[in-house]
Parts: structure tokens; sequence; C-alpha cells
């Protein structure tokens, strides 16, 4: 059984960064795609950003894109999430998941960690 825990969280400044990571262990991280998800008080989990399987393929939210990055290494079973530039916006609870899709039902969700973006 795949388990995902993520780290890397804590507070930064506006403009700070970041880098997130989501480690695997139960199974080998290279046959699934990997998805980033946040939640913000009060808010819906929102998809983040995405990986492929190889790592060939990525995707953002509008709200990320040119300033977080994602990536992989397979061979320490890891993907993480580099974020630059951060905004008070995107503080939030990040999770990763071997999916990309929002919205899928899944029961596997890890604690998450917790970004705040905050003067």
């Amino acid at each position: 059984q795949l388990q995902l825990v993520e780290s890397g969280g804590g507070l930064v400044q506006p403009g700070g960064s970041l880098r997130l990571s989501c480690a695997a262990s139960g199974s080998t991280l290279d046959d699934y795609p990997i998805g980033w998800f946040r939640q913000a008080p009060g808010k819906e989990r929102e998809g983040v950003s995405c990986i492929s399987t190889s790592g060939g393929s990525t995707k953002y939210a509008d709200a990320v894109k040119g300033r977080f990055t994602i990536s992989r290494d397979n061979a320490k079973n890891t993907v993480y999430l580099q974020m630059n530039s951060l905004k008070p916006e995107d503080t939030a609870v990040y999770y990763c998941a071997p999916f990309c899709k929002n919205g899928v039902p899944y029961d596997y969700w890890g604690q998450g960690t917790q970004v705040t973006v905050s003067s």
C-alpha cells in the first residue's frame, strides 16, 4: 500500500521560498503520477500541480504558474514542490496524492504540511 508523507512547510515572509517534499513508502513512486493539492482555512481543497510518472509532463494551477516547480526523483521515491515568490494567499495545508485530478475519492490523505506566508 502506497503511503505518502508531506514535509517542508513552515512560516515564510511574502516573496520567500520553500521546498516541499512528498516521500513515498510501501510502493515504488514511479508507478504513479503525483499531484500536489492545498486547502486553506474555510476553503475547498484545490489542485496545485501535477507531474507524470516519468516527470516529463507537468501541470500547474494558474495561481501558481511561474512561481512553483514540481519535480520528482524516482530513485529517492520523492516528489518535490519548489515554491518561490510566495504570497499570503498561498497559505494553506499542502498535500500530495497519487493522482492529479481534484475531487477524486481518496481515503489515504496524509496530515499534510502547513505553509504560512506572512510578514
